[in-house]
């Protein structure tokens, strides 16, 4: 299983949509087939409209806030010696997460599509957050799945949907998280398809929604490339890019310029949600060896029993308590071309703690899985490695869990 060079790995699927010749696809019932044709085609017209490029282009320098910064972490690289620590700040993006960059995207499809109602799945927020801020942007009315679970952890990014103008579905069946609004905004969207665009919230999915989300996202590669060369002159020989791993979106678009880079220079970490330190849950489908199997319409490795039951996951982190994860991150694991770690709650929120005391970043518990795995490292490295985090998401959102398990305001 091999990465072609030069092409994007969102065009490395073959005929049928699979990555790797078995990741991906199109596992979708035949009312979903020809609204998912009618977009791909859609979508593959636009990437190549310079017009539709520069519109998007527009909206992401004066909207979105794009760049985003890149900072060096000097007081926490002086506390744990060894490499450099770097964050690549996506949080100071408009609304305060990478999400915004998919949410933009789709909307503007949404527009050249003629729909009027845009539909969507959140787990942390996020996608929600950033959906209906786009919605409201581009005066298309939004609705939002998104599980009672999340509902009760996520309040402030409620609070902002309903600002916002978007309708939130609370979804009450199986484990009330992401994995289930997922479910039921695909349900949704097969009935009402013909007036409704539907915004995957990352790189999961039937392969367009991949697709569409992995092109939208890029942009932080894209940003971040120029900014290595700036800081450092000549470019690095040593660098380890880490990032959390949930569905994948953030990921993706942190990597996409540096896949065609040689493994020992350019390094391509994920960090899954280990769960609880004392109990067998988790949502770590990669680095706990999870098998092949069907969710949302592709195939991936899922989180599952014997029977191939979907297993109940668990963890801190709301946007990261998914069991699939994107077929392009098991590609990228079979290819040997990223590596993927996990890293428990408790690991998270001691990152969460020492990130914030020593430097002017606040995180949210997604990429503190992240800083974990860099706090790790970082002091078994020489200094001439440079460690990039994307510091995706502010912790805005988590601030009910963070008082609860810290204590703090």
């Amino acid at each position: 299983m091999k990465i072609k060079k030069g092409i994007p790995l969102i065009d490395q699927h073959n005929k049928e949509g699979f990555w790797g010749e078995k990741f991906g696809g199109n596992f979708i019932p035949e009312t979903l087939k020809k609204p998912v044709e009618d977009l791909t085609i859609l979508f593959e017209k636009l990437r190549k409209d310079k017009k539709f490029i520069k519109e998007r282009d527009y909206y992401f320098n004066n909207w979105v806030g794009a760049p985003t910064p890149f900072v060096k972490l000097e007081k926490l690289t002086d506390h744990l010696g060894g490499a450099q620590i770097w964050a690549k700040v996506v949080s100071e993006a408009n609304g305060g997460a990478h999400k915004i960059y998919n949410a933009t995207v789709h909307c503007l499809i949404a527009k050249r599509a003629g729909k009027k109602f845009i539909v969507g799945d959140t787990g942390a927020g996020y996608a929600g957050k950033m959906l209906s801020m786009a919605a409201k942007k581009f005066g298309l009315k939004c609705k939002i799945f998104m599980g009672a679970k999340d509902i009760k952890r996520q309040k402030p990014n409620c609070n902002a949907m309903i600002k916002n103008g978007a309708e939130i579905v609370p979804v009450y069946t199986g484990s009330q998280t992401l994995v289930d609004a997922v479910s039921e905004c695909m349900r949704y969207w097969v009935s009402n398809c013909d007036t409704t665009h539907m915004a995957v919230g990352s790189t999961v999915g039937p392969n367009i929604f991949v697709k569409i989300c992995g092109w939208s996202t890029a942009q932080i590669s894209r940003e971040l490339k120029k900014q290595i060369k700036t800081k450092f002159k000549k470019f690095p020989k040593k660098i380890k890019l880490i990032n959390c791993i949930g569905g994948g979106s953030s990921a993706y678009g942190f990597w996409s310029e540096f896949i065609d880079y040689r493994n020992n220079q350019i390094e391509l970490i994920g960090v899954e949600a280990g769960g609880p330190a004392n109990s067998n849950l988790h949502a770590a489908p990669l680095s706990k060896g999870a098998k092949l199997g069907i969710l949302h319409g592709a195939a991936s490795y899922v989180c599952q029993n014997k029977d191939g039951q979907i297993n109940e996951t668990e963890s801190i982190s709301a946007g990261l308590d998914y069991p699939g994860v994107s077929p392009i991150h098991c590609f990228l694991k079979d290819s040997k071309r990223a590596k993927y770690v996990f890293a428990t709650d408790e690991e998270a929120l001691n990152a969460y703690k020492l990130v914030t005391k020593y430097e002017n970043l606040n995180p949210s518990l997604e990429p503190s899985h992240a800083f974990s795995e860099a706090i790790k490292i970082a002091p078994k490295l020489k200094k001439n490695t440079i460690i990039i985090v994307n510091s995706c998401g502010d912790a805005k959102k988590d601030r009910d869990i963070l008082k609860k398990r810290l204590g703090k305001k």
